[in-house]
């Protein structure tokens, strides 16, 4: 069985609390990933998961199994940490060998076991080498199937693309999204500081700050729909603009405002969340005129900052034949529904 309860988990170090009553989820064969700063917390839950971190308060539940006072071994649990540990001396069928032995399988499975994992991950062809002979995304397969090779029913990731470069990174996410879609079954825990990962891979993300759970929800519900600024900082890339709640939407530096979404008290004091690429150059709904501070070209793309009353505002256009000069006055806009107002009496549904 597979599946992950957090039950008003904490955990304290000295006094310091690093996780804060956390209360989370993760539905059989779900890709979760925990998304947040450095000292969010995030990495001390999955450890918690794991069995190397026991809980000031709280339980664990796996497979619906009470598992807080479990060790590791007993926790039928695969896991995948950011520097892959693997065994230097021992060639790759032996690595992916080392969880089986451990559990104590019958040898007679082990062998099936492990070139069944190996094929899975596609390292079947490396079986018989080290781990030094080895590139940095073929080390990452054997640690996963490594993990696989138990038939774990909950499968714990600790930042495991951190150690690869840009290129690698991506065809990795498509091999862990492929994975996850031939192991419908197994539960994910993904931690990440990573949003293009989270987005990527993730069918529901867990936004974690200062030890507490933020925010909880599908990649397309944080990102088009924020509950907080945490969450539109975090999650995305995000203009957040200061406004007074108006009737018909908001008030920015005395710009009148028209949105589609979000609803809170007339007067009320807000913050507007709107994407960069969500703001087009020239008039249209909402107007806000300033001047160029800033222009980064980006390949297929030029990101604009704009001063606009004291505030920077970034926009992300599709690559323009002539930029605009710094200093020159320019103006953007934006759909009404391509904003949302974040307070804490608004409502995004």
């Amino acid at each position: 069985m597979s599946g992950i309860r957090f039950e008003s988990v904490s955990v304290a170090y000295g006094g310091n609390t690093v996780l804060d009553s956390l209360d989370l989820t993760v539905a059989p064969g779900e890709v979760m990933a925990l998304l947040g700063p450095s000292g969010s917390g995030k990495t001390t839950a999955l450890r918690v998961v794991a069995g190397f971190v026991r809980p000031v308060a709280g339980r664990v539940l796996i497979g619906g199994r009470d598992v807080t006072a479990l060790p590791p071994h007993k926790r039928g649990i695969g896991m995948v940490v950011q520097q892959y540990a693997l065994f230097p001396h021992m060639r790759v069928e032996d690595n992916v060998a080392f969880g089986l032995k451990a559990q104590k399988a019958p040898r007679a499975e082990v062998p099936g076991r492990v070139a069944e994992a190996l094929e899975l991950t596609g390292m079947a062809a490396y079986a018989k080498r080290y781990p030094r002979e080895l590139s940095g995304g073929q080390q990452q397969r054997v640690a996963i199937a490594r993990a696989l090779a138990i038939r774990p029913g909950v499968l714990l990731l600790d930042e495991p693309l951190s150690a690869l470069d840009a290129q690698l990174r991506s065809g990795m996410l498509a091999e862990l999204a492929r994975l996850h879609r031939e192991l419908p079954d197994v539960s994910i825990l993904y931690v990440t500081h990573d949003q293009v990962e989270a987005l990527t891979l993730a069918d529901r993300i867990a936004v974690m700050d200062r030890a507490r759970l933020q925010d909880c929800g599908t990649p397309q519900q944080l990102y088009r729909a924020p509950g907080t600024e945490f969450t539109a900082s975090f999650v995305g890339n995000a203009n957040l603009l200061p406004v007074t709640v108006a009737e018909s939407g908001a008030v920015f530096a005395g710009r009148p405002l028209t949105l589609d979404r979000g609803r809170a008290v007339p007067g009320a004091s807000a913050t507007l969340c709107v994407r960069p690429h969500m703001l087009g150059l020239g008039a249209g709904p909402n107007a806000l005129t300033g001047t160029i501070a800033e222009v980064q070209w980006r390949g297929s793309t030029h990101r604009l900052y704009v001063d606009v009353d004291g505030h920077r505002v970034k926009a992300d256009l599709p690559e323009l034949r002539e930029t605009p000069a710094l200093g020159e006055s320019v103006t953007l806009h934006f759909a009404p529904r391509d904003a949302v107002l974040l307070s804490a009496g608004v409502s995004n549904a």
